[in-house]
């Protein structure tokens, strides 16, 4: 295969998915990552019009599948030029001292853990070629705090954190390492947060135009096609209402 491979985890939905259709249009081959394997396959089936696409059915959260699945490529796939970090969630969003601890573990487990795991089955090949691009989402719940977000917020903060040590300790091997923080994105993201109650999801969106993953997708791809000597190391994308995690221009 004479095409980058980029390797996309949460490819099933939202921003993965966008992503993961954006770069094989763009002269991207595709190692898809997700837990549904229902929808990896018919992701596969539709973009193996335009690129070779594998995929790998694992929980970024579950070290051993993590290990198991990327150890399983082949070794036609097994360089990873493009590591999408994109796997993650929301878990409820209430005051800390009424939050739920399983909400806490699934946020910290995936937005967290999740992401070093891959990263760690994904980086020696990167180290031992001396090139790569590890692109991390984050959000701006990285950046800031706000009311409720107590541990999502959190869980996002120490994405920021790693994504700046990842990039100072990958530097002497010419690796490549950035940081794409989100505002408001229309995706299943509310969804999950509140638990598929559609109205709180919905009254997020409310009055606005929000980003859609499609305009993360496009980010990202500027991103990873900037030539060798670029690196957009951290880069926050609102929609034009926006002006911070709590300014919204609803008129």
């Amino acid at each position: 295969m004479s095409k980058r491979i980029a390797l996309v985890t949460g490819a099933t939905s939202g921003i993965g998915l966008a992503t993961a259709k954006v770069l094989a249009d763009n002269n991207f081959d595709l190692i898809a990552c997700g837990r549904r394997k229902e929808r990896l396959e018919q992701l596969k089936q539709e973009l193996t019009k335009v690129c070779h696409v594998h995929t790998l059915c694992f929980d970024v959260r579950d070290k051993s599948e993590v290990t198991n699945a990327i150890s399983s490529l082949p070794t036609e796939w097994r360089q990873v030029d493009v590591l999408i970090n994109n796997a993650g969630n929301a878990h409820g969003l209430s005051p800390i001292d009424k939050g739920d601890v399983d909400d806490w573990d699934a946020m910290i487990d995936i937005n967290v853990k999740g992401l070093l795991y891959v990263s760690k089955a994904v980086m020696p090949g990167m180290v031992e070629r001396k090139s790569g691009h590890i692109v991390n989402i984050g959000s701006i719940a990285g950046k800031e705090v706000y009311s409720n977000g107590n541990v999502y917020c959190a869980s996002k903060h120490a994405v920021d954190a790693i994504n700046n040590g990842m990039r100072m300790d990958l530097n002497p091997y010419g690796i490549k390492v950035t940081a794409i923080n989100p505002g408001l994105v229309e995706t299943e993201f509310s969804l999950v947060r509140f638990k598929g109650d559609e109205n709180k999801a919905n009254q997020v969106y409310s009055g606005i135009k929000p980003l859609t993953p499609g305009d993360i997708a496009e980010t990202i791809l500027f991103v990873v096609t900037r030539p060798a000597h670029v690196n957009v190391s951290d880069l926050i994308i609102f929609p034009t209402a926006q002006a911070s995690s709590t300014i919204v221009n609803r008129s």
